[in-house]
């Protein structure tokens, strides 16, 4: 019924929306004299900042289609590699012969597509050979194809390492994390040859019990049952996955939203400042439509896969405990003795609290102290770990060089 309700609300808004445009046309025309008015310039302003916070968007393109290699502009191609039900492993193919390090990015599954990590793509794609996950909406997966939950995830993981195959350097982006590390530990268990050289793991949720955070204390505070009743729903009859139950995007959406509300309305009311000022074209103005063009593309989540991991990583702490299983295998981080591991974390992360990620070398016992790796990048909240100008000028450095000494490992 959430996501009926959802559907009207943009049905019922979008003649609205359309008669917004339209008046913003009008008031921009050059040959109307209101558009040389400040009164104008507001009210167009006002259709625009209406028309923005109100629009439909779908699935962003990630529109890398060259890099800097040696100087020089190389060609990128996106292709795709392997497709699952659920998800595609996509390659960012440089035109040029150098043999960097193979990268296996794992975006989140958390409400925003994997075009999020564009940015992440773009500053490691001049020296490493770049793939990532591309996760599917599961409201566009017809209910027919299954479920997909978290050892589906752990499962997929480990069969990209595999059609990749070694040598293979895995970031995971946040909520994978705890997937990637379980996938890698059961391939450390199991002597698989494809387990990845490094190990990063950015801004993630290996142990929500350092720093808690408000994600994390709404987790503890409602059981899962609660969580089923209230926040998952089913897919409409409008969409390929009708009827398959879903964690919506549009309800993560609104929690990462209302955790931030004043920055958030902040950034639309300098935008409609930076409109009336006739700045419409400016840094400031174009930033932020770029930022929240991404940032408001949602994707839905399986019902499943939501449910496991708010019980398994948020409830249970299943993983920093020890009794986290996959399909009856343990989970066994201890195993690990051949992944070099790197951790990074945002001094003003709101989402993973500072430690959270850094749990996992104190999880990964065995290795030494040359295969471990921590990084704390003061003034940046979770987004800044992976996205802006630190990630490009402190982080993604860093990484680098991490992998380059682990390359033969």
């Amino acid at each position: 019924m959430l996501y009926h309700v959802h559907e009207l609300h943009h049905a019922i808004l979008e003649p609205l929306r359309l008669a917004a445009q339209v008046n913003q046309q009008l008031l921009q025309n050059p040959f109307n004299p209101l558009a040389y008015t400040r009164s104008g310039r507001a009210a167009a302003a006002a259709c625009e900042v209406f028309d923005r916070t109100t629009r439909r968007r779908g699935k962003p393109n990630f529109a890398l289609s060259e890099t800097i290699c040696d100087g020089e502009t190389v060609k990128v191609r996106e292709t795709v590699v392997a497709e699952t039900t659920f998800c595609r492993l996509l390659r960012f193919q440089r035109d040029n012969r150098r043999q960097d390090p193979r990268v296996l990015i794992v975006a989140p599954m958390s409400g925003h597509f994997a075009t999020l990590l564009r940015d992440t793509v773009a500053a490691l794609l001049p020296n490493h050979d770049v793939h990532i996950t591309d996760w599917r909406d599961a409201r566009d997966v017809p209910a027919a194809a299954g479920d997909f939950d978290l050892d589906d995830y752990i499962d997929t993981v480990i069969d990209f390492l595999h059609r990749l195959g070694p040598p293979c350097h895995v970031i995971a982006v946040c909520q994978p994390s705890v997937p990637v590390l379980a996938a890698t530990a059961l391939m450390a268990a199991a002597g698989d040859s494809a387990a990845p050289c490094t190990l990063t793991l950015m801004g993630g949720p290996i142990d929500t019990r350092e720093s808690p955070t408000e994600v994390n204390n709404l987790a503890q505070a409602r059981s899962l049952a609660w969580f089923e009743r209230n926040v998952i729903t089913r897919v409409p009859v409008i969409y390929p996955g009708f009827m398959r139950p879903v964690y919506p995007g549009f309800l993560q959406l609104t929690g990462f939203m209302t955790m931030n509300l004043d920055r958030h309305l902040g950034a639309h009311v300098r935008l409609f400042h930076h409109l009336v000022e006739g700045d419409g074209d400016g840094d400031g103005a174009e930033a932020h439509r770029h930022f929240y063009d991404e940032y408001l593309a949602v994707m839905d989540l399986p019902a499943e896969y939501y449910l496991q991991t708010i019980q398994t990583v948020f409830q249970d702490h299943a993983l920093p405990l020890g009794t986290m299983t996959s399909r009856g295998r343990p989970i066994e981080p201890a195993a690990i003795t051949s992944t070099a591991l790197m951790t990074v974390e945002g001094e003003r992360d709101d989402i993973s609290g500072l430690g959270q990620t850094a749990a996992a070398h104190k999880l990964c016992s065995s290795l030494k102290q040359r295969q471990r790796l921590h990084h704390e990048e003061p003034g940046v909240g979770h987004y800044g770990v992976f996205n802006g100008r630190k990630w490009r000028r402190n982080i993604a450095p860093r990484i680098a060089r991490f992998i380059r000494r682990h390359e033969g490992s």
